[in-house]
């Protein structure tokens, strides 16, 4: 019942922005040259009521969701403030783009519509819709490119800055998110072990792992700086502070996630404290550690941009970023910003590969089946 009250109002979005669009198109006479696309979405979207009765309706609101994308960023006016008939527009393509996501993940759930590679669509389209709607508000609402650029300036910045990017990507991501990733992974997962075997170890070890966590980082970045210098490897000493903690206590917890039938069980075997950890206890704790290593992929990579604020050599992402944002070049920073993001969702990814072929027992990664 939900969701026909939400598909029912995305539909009545769309039909009704449709068409006072188009009768505010019919009014107002364009005479741009791409006006005719815009014209036939909003003759679509007014008559694709009949999409009721045909088989293929959710491909054709997906189709609807595009075609009007493209037709209201061919027909953005240049230097001028948008008219209402664009505004109408937009509304219209996001309701539809709402419409098809909802329809398609209703497909998979119901087992219509296969969810590998169908089900990649639905991030795309969320993805394309927001950046559509950037791109409009932005250049029709005449905002400030120093507030708030539209993607299309961020991406000619991008690919007119490849060079300093890729230095930029290379000293943050490369030189010091990845060895101060593994080192800190590393030693929280040597530590929780030294501390699932010592009682005194749990006892003092992890308060003080509570207390630094909380620590900010940009109380760690600056004396980091000062012990190891302005290069990389002060960076990588953040990311080590940052990732350590997170792996040392889910490592901890996953360690006492192994049931006492199944620890029974190895001690019937007369399996000695490392066969039971080896072959039991770290493989039950495998989900924690892989949600550590997916937390601090993103940790890493923010302690490192961050941590360049306080020094570093005259490249980097944390550095670009500062010295963007002091000459108002914030297209360059938003520029920054997307291969940072790019780059931490790639990782992020990854891991999560990683994941579903190690832990491919669990039922997490089996779909919640036991």
């Amino acid at each position: 019942m939900i969701l026909r009250e939400l598909t029912s109002l995305q539909l009545y979005l769309a039909l009704v922005a449709g068409g006072a669009g188009l009768l505010g198109f019919l009014a107002s006479l364009p005479t741009m040259g791409s006006a005719p696309l815009l014209a036939g979405f909003f003759a679509l979207a007014t008559l694709s009521l009949v999409r009721l009765t045909l088989p293929f309706s959710l491909w054709l609101d997906g189709f609807l969701a595009v075609f009007g994308a493209v037709a209201l960023v061919a027909t953005l006016p240049s230097g001028a403030a948008m008219p209402l008939h664009h505004w109408l527009a937009l509304v219209s393509a996001w309701a539809f783009a709402w419409l098809f996501v909802e329809r398609l993940s209703g497909a998979i759930r119901s087992g219509t519509l296969p969810e590998s590679g169908i089900g990649l669509l639905i991030p795309i389209i969320f993805g394309l819709a927001l950046l559509v709607a950037w791109e409009v508000i932005t250049r029709g609402a005449n905002v400030p490119p120093v507030l708030l650029p539209p993607p299309s300036s961020i991406w000619a910045r991008m690919t007119a800055e490849v060079p300093t990017l890729w230095a930029d990507f290379v000293q943050t991501f490369v030189k010091s998110v990845l060895p101060g990733y593994a080192i800190g992974c590393l030693a929280g997962l040597i530590v929780a072990i030294a501390v699932d075997r010592s009682p005194f170890l749990k006892a003092g070890v992890l308060p003080i792992g509570n207390f630094m966590s909380a620590l900010p980082i940009i109380g760690i970045a600056p004396i980091m700086v000062m012990w190891f210098g302005f290069d990389w490897q002060s960076k990588a000493a953040v990311v080590v502070a940052m990732t350590f903690f997170p792996m040392l206590v889910n490592t901890v917890a996953g360690l006492n996630a192994a049931s006492a039938i199944e620890r029974d069980l190895m001690h019937t075997y007369a399996a000695n404290y490392w066969q039971t950890l080896m072959k039991l206890r770290l493989p039950a704790a495998g989900p924690f550690i892989f949600n550590a290593l997916k937390i601090n992929s993103t940790l890493a990579l923010i302690g490192a941009i961050v941590a360049e604020f306080f020094g570093t050599p005259i490249v980097g992402m944390g550095f670009r970023i500062s010295t963007g944002v002091g000459r108002l070049a914030i297209d360059l920073v938003w520029a920054e910003i997307a291969v940072a993001a790019v780059a931490g969702s790639a990782f992020y990814g990854v891991i999560a590969l990683i994941e579903r072929g190690v832990t491919f027992w669990h039922p997490s990664v089996r779909g919640g089946r036991a």
